[in-house]
């Protein structure tokens, strides 16, 4: 039998208070995931004891049944998760405990539209947050703002203020929040040359109104005047500005009021101009470095950020170009390699300074639709069936694991205080070990 002193007792009882205490802290202060590809819009996460494993049963700390299908990336802050949804013809946002239990919905607007029978719908563009408040976008121009108690702040439809889109899809592109602004690309068109109507717009993030908004011409014609994609912000200590991406350019745009810096084409296959080059993965902005997808058979092409100007073709600008686009999910870049996930599966890594080819390796053949995402010493890529792969990062490809949920999925990973979310057609999920 052991027996123990008071003193031996009481000390470890201390020690159990200060580990409890350490473990909160930890988990107060973990990442939040304010927006579609996380902290700095890059799709990289500090987050660590992340699980490599999961099934259906295995490291699932809860699954909400959500009440429509949608293609939206959750947003988190802190003990909240927001998610937009379809209900019926209902375009709805949910509030959802980080315990996984419904807080509340709330109306948005009305009027889903069905993507290519099982691509997407109406809640394809994904919410943001700035731990106050939750903004909204459905790809029928509804635009909201709410409060963490689900009061509406303010709402508009920007069709109304900016005209009708003209797009075959539904305008899928998610609104970035920075500072006191939200920024939107609403890159549309019908095809006539006279009658350009693509804007790209800031509005005050607590009020909703214009703060500026901007022309974006340019010569595509067809389906290529359409584009899918989400704009960012390039960011460096000398510089920022926003990035649109879509009608066969990527153009900056300067912060305050929206003028064009630079803009860059010749992203179509040197074939011939293609009319269906729509353009859907977004760009990835890093310290030095764009990287510029474009689609199906185009290019991906490496930018320095000191352009001024129509910098197409001008190779003092351009830092490298690749043959082969990702097409769908948005680069990603860790550790001096870039990472493009093909829409079929397929992985590929080149040199972020030089563009050489490290690999191009298969992971999970099927359509992939979400972009990948960084966390704790791995890369996570997301099926449309379900099968997230799992990949250790360098210069040789190795997967570590293949995690299946067995349901619809073609939102990104979001990534919080020790747990990655994913949201499934059917489901939300919390993964975690």
């Amino acid at each position: 039998m052991v027996s123990f002193s008071n003193k031996t007792i009481v000390n470890g009882f201390q020690a159990f208070v200060v580990c409890c205490v350490c473990c909160a802290v930890s988990i107060a202060h973990g990442e939040n995931w304010p927006q579609w590809r996380g902290v700095n819009g890059d799709g990289v996460s500090g987050e660590t004891e992340l699980p490599l494993r999961w099934s259906a049963t295995e490291n699932i700390q809860w699954r909400l049944a959500l009440p429509g299908p949608g293609g939206a990336t959750p947003c988190i802050w802190n003990d909240q998760i927001f998610v937009t949804t379809v209900v019926g013809d209902d375009l709805v946002l949910l509030a959802i405990s980080t315990g996984g239990k419904e807080l509340w919905r709330r109306k948005v607007s009305q009027g889903d539209k069905v993507v290519r029978g099982d691509e997407g719908n109406a809640a394809s563009p994904s919410p943001c947050t700035d731990g106050k408040h939750v903004w909204v976008f459905f790809t029928n121009g509804a635009l909201a703002c709410y409060d963490f108690s689900g009061k509406e702040v303010w709402s508009i439809n920007v069709q109304d203020r900016f005209g009708k889109f003209k797009i075959a899809f539904g305008m899928t592109s998610t609104p970035i929040l920075d500072g006191d602004r939200i920024f939107l690309q609403l890159i549309h068109g019908d095809g006539n040359a006279q009658t350009r109507e693509a804007r790209v717009v800031a509005l005050e993030k607590m009020t909703g109104k214009t703060i500026w908004e901007t022309g974006r011409p340019s010569n595509a014609r067809s389906e290529n005047e359409h584009s899918y994609a989400s704009p960012t912000i390039y960011r460096d200590k000398e510089r920022a500005f926003l990035l649109t991406h879509g009608a066969d350019y990527i153009v900056a745009h300067d912060l305050k009021d929206g003028h064009e810096i630079w803009r860059c084409g010749g992203l179509h296959p040197p074939a011939g101009y293609d009319p269906t080059l729509r353009f859907v993965s977004s760009p990835l902005a890093i310290k030095g470095l764009i990287v510029v997808p474009s689609a199906k058979a185009g290019i991906t092409l490496a930018l320095k950020p000191t352009g001024q100007g129509d910098i197409t073709g001008k190779q003092e600008y351009v830092k490298w170009q690749f043959h082969i686009t990702p097409d769908v999910p948005s680069p990603l870049a860790v550790d001096g390699i870039v990472y493009l996930c093909r829409q079929n599966g397929n992985l590929i890594a080149l040199d972020q300074e030089s563009g050489e080819q490290f690999y191009e390796q298969r992971t999970n053949r099927d359509r992939h639709r979400a972009s990948p995402v960084y966390a704790d010493g791995k890369i996570y890529l997301c099926g449309r069936n379900g099968v997230v792969s799992v990949c250790k990062p360098g210069k040789e490809f190795e997967l570590l694991a293949q995690n299946k949920l067995e349901e619809p999925l073609s939102a990104s990973p979001a990534v919080s205080q020790g747990r990655i979310y994913l949201r499934t057609f059917n489901a939300l999920y919390c993964i975690g070990e």
